[in-house]
């Protein structure tokens, strides 16, 4: 598949679209050009989302031309009764793929978003393959935010990239008080483990992590932690993928937290792949320093 040329252009400056920016009305407007054609297949549809317009060449937030790269549009639709913000990634034959965030996403509306890919250096043989690679959905009321605006509950919860080696997973949560009152927790957070049709997964157990691997570092204690406006403090969880007999794997995309009994549940995306384990290990909270 080709697609037409986009530059050069006198096009409004745009470029990748940053995780950060949420709204799909954040697009700047259309570029000008011939899009190629989009085929019908299983790679350019997938959960609400599918790859509208294909652009040889971006324009860069300064206004540059980027002839090597290449723009797809797409369209989000989501069927949900309640708003959702879906994060879907991008892959394209010879180039190195891109993500975006859109969101809140109403019940029952379509909305329209654009994404840039820098060229690689895969083979271009035969064309440009483009497709969707994976879509996350979460309820926008459960979105973590890891900036901005402070949260209505005055505390922020969310996980970093994580880490991977040797079948064992270790990603690390992150609770920080950006409200205007002390906030005190006390021992794990809660945990609920939700997999890709949003249903919740039973028959794992939520373990100590030193139930499941000794990772040495910090002790794991139960106890109070208080955290005075600014400070934050750090848990995480770890699991291994052991397959250990055929069929009953566990994979679940999605994770609902609650920092504290009763807290509002924010969603995060850890891509728990728990294999027959039937565990997920989470630390007690601790103090960041």
């Amino acid at each position: 598949m080709r697609a037409e040329a986009l530059c050069p252009s006198k096009a409004a400056p745009y470029g990748e679209v940053p995780l950060a920016r949420s709204t799909a009305t954040a697009d700047a407007p259309r570029p000008p050009g011939t899009p190629s054609p989009v085929p019908s297949s299983t790679g350019t549809v997938q959960d609400g989302v599918r790859i509208t317009r294909l652009y040889a060449g971006a324009i860069d937030e300064d206004g540059a031309c980027r002839s090597s790269s290449l723009t797809v549009e797409f369209e989000v639709t989501n069927p949900a009764a309640h708003d959702m913000t879906y994060t879907v990634v991008f892959d394209a034959r010879g180039y190195t793929g891109g993500s975006r965030v859109m969101g809140p996403v109403g019940p029952g509306r379509t909305v329209r978003g654009r994404v840039a890919m820098s060229r690689d250096h895969g083979d271009l043989a035969g064309g440009t393959s483009v497709s969707i690679m994976s879509v996350r959905s979460i309820p926008s009321a459960e979105a973590p935010a890891p900036g901005g605006p402070c949260p209505a509950s005055g505390v922020r919860v969310y996980a970093d990239q994580g880490d991977a080696a040797l079948g064992l997973r270790m990603v690390g949560l992150h609770l920080e008080n950006c409200g205007t009152e002390p906030y005190t927790v006390n021992g794990r957070p809660e945990l609920e483990i939700i997999d890709a049709g949003h249903e919740r997964v039973e028959g794992v157990r939520i373990v100590p992590s030193a139930q499941v691997a000794q990772l040495g570092g910090p002790a794991d204690v139960v106890g109070p932690v208080t955290l005075r406006p600014g400070e934050r403090a750090l848990s995480g969880i770890v699991w291994r993928n052991t397959v250990q007999a055929f069929g009953g794997a566990v994979n679940a995309p999605y994770l609902r937290v609650r920092a504290r009994a009763g807290a509002a549940p924010v969603m995060l995306t850890p891509e728990l792949d728990l294999g027959t384990t039937g565990r997920l290990g989470v630390d007690a909270w601790r103090k960041e320093e």
